[in-house]
């Protein structure tokens, strides 16, 4: 089946713009998975007087539309203020790029969702969070499913990995089942603290491998 993708969707498909990691990143986030077909990781440098994006890259594995939305989100957003970044949804990210298949939508979403991560991972680590409301075990295993199980190219939640979460005075343990030596484990415990300690209440996290 093929789509009626406009000519600017096509060019942004075949020479996107911004691809690439900051190292460095202030914010970033990764939406979706490859084992569901698409993703995107959203990668951000923020001026901290102004508070405005001053570098975005992306990184994206899915079709065209994702690609595409990818590349025009980081244009859209270069140069906004964090609060105006927040604002570009697939509406806006869809008319800049001349319309976008409805079929397409998800996929497409995806850059956008990811870029307001990001945004939310930079406020969430520097204190910018404007509404704090207490940290819950239902968040905690939310923030589970965005860490991916590199055997499957699903998240930990949905290989059951997570055979455990406690929650309690702003300390959190996590209890994933592989061996503590596993290849894996390392990478995983890492990002699985990069995604729970940015909480306003959590002091500390925790993550323990059980053979």
């Amino acid at each position: 089946m093929t789509f009626p993708y406009s000519e600017i969707v096509l060019e942004h498909f075949r020479h996107p713009r911004n691809v690439g990691q900051i190292e460095d990143a202030d914010g970033k986030a990764t939406e979706g998975s490859p084992s569901c077909g698409d993703m995107v990781s959203v990668y951000i440098k923020v001026d901290p007087e102004k508070k405005t994006i001053s570098d975005i890259k992306f990184e994206s594995y899915g079709c065209a539309s994702n690609i595409a939305t990818g590349s025009i989100i980081t244009e859209l957003a270069k140069g906004k203020t964090l609060d105006e970044a927040k604002k570009i949804n697939w509406k806006t990210a869809s008319e800049a790029l001349g319309g976008l298949p409805k079929i397409k939508a998800h996929c497409s979403v995806l850059a956008v969702e990811g870029l307001r991560s990001a945004v939310q991972n930079y406020e969430e680590r520097h204190g910018l969070v404007k509404e704090k409301k207490p940290t819950t075990e239902d968040e905690i295993h939310r923030r589970l499913r965005k860490v991916m199980n590199p055997l499957s190219g699903l998240d930990l939640e949905r290989t059951n990995l997570v055979k455990n979460v406690q929650l309690k005075d702003g300390f959190v343990r996590v209890v994933i089942d592989l061996p503590p030596d596993h290849q894996f484990s390392h990478s995983i415990k890492e990002e699985v603290k990069e995604k729970i300690e940015p909480l306003w209440d959590i002091k500390e996290v925790v993550v323990e491998f059980i053979a």
